[in-house]
């Protein structure tokens, strides 16, 4: 069907539709589902996540995907694939994940994450590509296509600046317009007009003030507007704040099941005037579209409760899985040439990780594995000398001696010594924050004897992103492999034999302090709102700058081999040099394109990431490597003038193998599109010097003036330092420790007791994490109907100290939302 006939049919579906219909369809059937409406042939579409592997729920759904999930292929997280720098392994990822999400009934996955590392600390660090926007959506927008070429679609998330984990549902990102369009929003603005995304998911926070969900300037003004994105935009799972201020901003769907308050909202909406239907007839058609282009319109057919991959997809897509962590891993550490090791060496293998692998993140991503093997399983295949396997220390514990000594016995008849170890299942979550950089203290006491034992120590790290190493002098190598997925075993061994060499590089920079950090000082700021004072200044763009001496940079990453640059060429639209490999193995290179503007009119990073190339090479041969300039490797956000500028002047290029690693460079003539520039105010002067650790409320509050045409926006009426208050709507139950009702202080300590003993066990409490992190209003849109929003109000009224007051408001509330439930129900079966 022409998209010009398929316009004119929907059109005639909603015409045909009632305005309860409409309002019924934008908000979700159950968990996963949308609605139906069987009397205009609408079927339902089906979401799933997640980003590393397919999390189809086999039994009642539920928002984190903790029930029994179906089996699908763990592949390695996005942190892990973005190290290998490879749109075409992305591509293939996302393709491999489109086939599984198809075979299992799934239509929308809900991936990839495309948030920002800010910080080292975000809990969820493992899920996202990158510091870096470009290479972040360069990486998505060939998922996207992967997983789109299956007649599945993709959903980037979460647009946008939900860069923290604790207090999620219930922060305010405060940010500059540059920050939020060069750091923020490029990403998600590749993988929408490269990848042809044609569903974007919005994230829980507020943006300057205004929940992602229903701010007009990131929906319709950029989205839909700059972008021209025709798809479907749906919430976060609970993130709804307002409902119609959502439907008029551009979002279409409210997941996952409010029952039908959100309907009985639009309708009353309609009633007072504050939305018009030709708003809902938008969304709807949207919806619509997306229905049409994943069903035909046609209703599922009847498939079998728990549907299976196919043989031949689980072994495939194990291999593919492999094949990722291949390309991904990262050597970080290789003194006099430890490795490769041979394959007659007496190695020793040392660490509870070589016999539970620490293969995934844990939350809404968790996959129910098709196949696992461990390091334990495998090791003789590769070393058949290998002397033995010893645990060593036990995760989440102090230090076990009688572990570390049965290890150290094992030391004592072998050669070299292979410690796996990194950071355990607790330490990264879904819903909470890392408290510190550093790997547990029992690991490290093992990593300092084993050392002491004179024999050299090959150090395998496992961990979802970046750690501190003060312990790295005690390993003579060190390689990195993230979270490798399902089938990691065999890559790491196949790196540690020289069976592949490690071409993996850094997707992110290594500082060897978290206070180091650029966002450090604004990190976790008590109360609601979240400073983004350190504005453009993210990761590399602040160390490069600021002359920061790092542990390792942006992009780095160690080689068997060695490569030689040469020959550097630049036009207006594509760079080119020669690459050859001069050592003695064969291998692949990752070559970065940066490119800055020393003298400017305004502050910038030293140099940005504007391109990169992934060259396999056999040893002594040479290849011309060509980089294409695309419309982003001179721009920037203009505040004066609105718009994306040119400045003109001599940039300088820079190619090299990392961020500080420049082989070639060049000065290149560029003609410029801006006449008029950013006002230089003199309390700006700390950004012109990137001196960005200690931006005074008066600076942050010039530049929000200056970019965005208003000061800073504060939640000013919550006092958090005042140890009882009046707890709102939008407040996270974490703060029912300053409620007035003695009953939630009570409550808030038994979630935090719930959470600690989980945490201690080694198995984190997700669904009480969720519970602790979400704001009040979340309990009417995560219920399925069981709550409204009068309710949430009603529970809010209790929480306040007004115990009986609340207590009866909420049975009437009750009441009255059974009752406007059945009616809904059956003015939508009259229809059938």
């Amino acid at each position: 069907m022409t998209e010009s006939n398929l316009n004119k049919k929907i059109k005639k579906i909603i015409k045909r539709m009632t305005v309860l219909e409409k309002a019924v369809i934008l908000s979700g059937k159950n968990s996963w589902e949308t609605h139906e409406i069987p009397a205009l042939n609408i079927p339902s579409i089906t979401f799933s996540d997640g980003p590393n592997g397919v999390r189809k729920q086999a039994g009642k759904g539920d928002h984190l995907g903790l029930n029994d999930s179906l089996p699908s292929t763990c592949f390695p997280t996005l942190a892990t694939l973005a190290n290998s720098w490879n749109t075409e392994l992305s591509f293939e990822v996302g393709k491999a994940l489109g086939q599984e999400a198809k075979a299992l009934g799934v239509n929308v996955l809900l991936a990839p994450g495309l948030n920002i590392k800010r910080s080292p600390l975000c809990g969820r660090n493992f899920e996202y590509f990158s510091e870096d926007p470009y290479l972040s959506g360069k990486m998505a927008a060939a998922f996207v296509r992967g997983v789109q070429s299956q007649k599945v679609f993709a959903c980037p998330k979460h647009f946008a600046v939900n860069n923290q984990e604790n207090q999620r549902m219930a922060k305010n990102s405060v940010v500059d317009e540059r920050a939020l369009r060069e750091i923020y929003l490029t990403a998600f603005e590749i993988a929408i007009k490269e990848g042809n995304a044609h569903c974007i998911m919005t994230s829980y926070n507020e943006v300057n003030g205004v929940y992602a969900n229903e701010n007009a300037h990131l929906l319709r003004d950029i989205l839909r507007g700059e972008w021209k994105y025709k798809g479907m935009v749906v919430t976060d799972w609970g993130g709804s704040n307002d409902h119609i201020s959502g439907v008029k901003a551009g979002s279409t769907v409210e997941m996952p099941c409010p029952g039908f308050d959100s309907a009985r909202a639009l309708l009353e909406g309609l009633k007072i005037g504050k939305i018009i239907e030709e708003e809902i007839d938008e969304r709807v058609e949207e919806l619509l579209h997306a229905i049409y282009h994943l069903t035909d319109f046609k209703n599922k057919e009847e498939k079998s409760t728990s549907p299976k991959l196919s043989k031949e997809l689980i072994n495939s897509h194990n291999e593919l899985a492999g094949k990722v962590l291949e390309e991904s891993i990262v050597l970080l550490k290789n003194k006099d040439n430890i490795l490769p090791l041979k394959k007659e060496t007496k190695v020793a293998v040392i660490g509870d990780f070589a016999i539970l692998p620490r293969y995934q993140g844990a939350g809404s991503s968790k996959v129910n594995a098709t196949k696992l093997e461990s390091i334990k399983d495998v090791v003789y295949n590769y070393f058949p000398e290998c002397t033995g396997i010893k645990r060593g220390y036990q995760r989440c514990s102090l230090v076990d001696v009688n572990n570390e000594n049965e290890a150290l016995k094992l030391a004592e008849k072998s050669d070299v010594l292979l410690y796996f170890f990194g950071l355990d299942e607790s330490s990264e979550i879904e819903g909470m924050d890392r408290k510190t950089l550093g790997i547990p203290e029992n690991q490290i006491s093992l990593l300092n004897k084993l050392f002491m034992t004179n024999k050299p120590v090959v150090g395998i790290l496992s961990a979802g992103s970046a750690v501190k190493m003060p312990w790295l002098d005690k390993c003579q190598g060190l390689i990195h492999t993230y979270l490798g997925g399902q089938n990691s075993a065999k890559a790491i061994l196949k790196v540690l034999c020289g069976q592949i060499n490690p071409s993996g590089k850094l997707n992110e920079s290594y500082a060897k302090r978290y206070c180091d950090s650029p966002a450090a000082s604004y990190w976790h700021a008590k109360g609601r709102d979240c400073e983004y004072k350190e504005s453009i200044f993210v990761g590399y763009r602040y160390y490069d700058r600021a002359k920061k001496d790092l542990l390792f940079p942006f992009g780095f990453g160690l080689s068997y081999t060695e490569f030689e640059y040469s020959n550097l060429k630049i036009s207006h639209d594509k760079v080119s040099f020669t690459l050859t490999n001069t050592g003695k193995y064969s291998g692949a290179e990752i070559s970065q394109l940066y490119i800055g503007l020393s003298d400017s009119e305004i502050f910038r990073p030293l140099k940005e990431l504007k391109g990169f190339s992934k060259v396999f090479l056999e040893a002594g041969q040479s290849k011309t490597v060509t980089i294409k300039l695309d419309d982003k490797a001179f721009r920037y956000w203009n505040s004066a003038t609105s718009s994306w500028e040119i400045e003109e002047g001599y940039y300088q290029f820079y190619i090299g193998a990392s961020v500080e690693d420049i082989r070639l460079s060049a000065l290149y003539y560029v003609k410029g599109t801006s006449q008029t520039f950013p006002e230089k105010n003199p309390t700006l002067l700390p950004y012109y010097k990137a001196h960005i650790k200690k931006i005074s409320d008066k600076s942050f509050n010039a530049l929000m003036t200056r970019e965005n045409g208003k000061g800073i926006v504060i939640n000013k009426k919550h006092n958090h330092k005042k140890h009882r208050r009046k707890l709102d709507i939008n407040d996270a139950l974490s703060q029912m420790d300053k409620a007035q009702s003695v009953y939630a202080r009570m409550f808030h300590r038994f979630l935090v007791n719930k959470m600690i003993k989980a945490q201690r066990n080694n198995n984190p409490d997700l669904n009480t994490l969720f519970i602790y992190n979400m704001p009040f209003r979340a309990m009417a849109k995560m219920s399925g109907g069981a709550i409204d929003m009068n309710m949430a109000h009603a529970i809010l009224e209790v929480v306040n100290g007004n115990l009986f007051k609340g207590s009866f408001r909420l049975i009437k509330e009750h009441l009255k939302n059974h009752k406007k439930n059945k009616k809904v129900e059956r003015l939508l079966k009259k229809r059938k």
